[in-house]
């Protein structure tokens, strides 16, 4: 029986296809879903065949883009704990949050797109968001520098709740003071 799995991608071509999420995600928060995908391609400094290649639709395109966008967030909590002590590396997630929920923002309407074509490019981004966040959290209990008694869901609440004020480039650094405060929540603190 033949193979039929789909082979991995070569170095360039994984490359490639990263230039190409990287310029989208910028090209659709900036100019919107009506943004050409021959602009893109020029941006991430290939050929349009190679766009259409590893993305034959703009609605792959925007869904890729946004699930790259995802899986950089969620990935970043174990690469976060490996180099920081766990809350630390809990505000350090906190501040990247904000910036995927921005750019999240920033690609409303090309995603709307995407639901509208009958995908769902959110299926798994709350599973996803909890577990990672979880990870953190568990670490920061076991060391003891977070409190042990709170719900990634609950953290998420109050992440998003910021990022209402993030979404206007002059108020980051009033988000940045939020996110303290609310990593000041979190933190165990000696009783006694």
């Amino acid at each position: 029986m033949p193979d039929t799995s789909p082979r991995p991608l070569r170095a360039d071509a994984l490359r490639n296809r990263q230039r190409l999420l990287d310029a989208a995600v910028r090209a659709f928060s900036h100019a919107g879903p009506e943004v050409t995908l021959d602009s893109i391609a020029r941006e991430a400094g290939v050929g349009i065949g190679t766009l259409y290649r590893h993305f034959p639709t703009r609605e792959a395109l925007v869904e890729a883009a946004y699930r790259n966008e995802l899986a950089k967030l969620c990935d970043a909590a174990p690469e976060l704990l490996a180099s920081l002590p766990p809350d630390q590396a809990v505000r350090a997630w906190m501040d990247r949050f904000i910036d995927y929920l921005s750019t999240k923002r920033g690609m409303a309407d090309a995603l709307r797109l995407v639901i509208a074509s009958g995908a769902n490019p959110y299926a798994q981004s709350r599973d996803r968001l909890i577990a990672a966040l979880g990870l953190l959290l568990e670490a920061g209990g076991a060391a003891g520098t977070v409190r042990a008694d709170v719900a990634p869901t609950d953290v998420l609440a109050g992440l998003s709740g910021v990022s209402l004020v993030a979404g206007e480039p002059d108020q980051r650094e009033q988000a940045g003071r939020l996110l303290d405060l609310l990593m000041d929540g979190l933190r165990r603190h000696a009783t006694g």
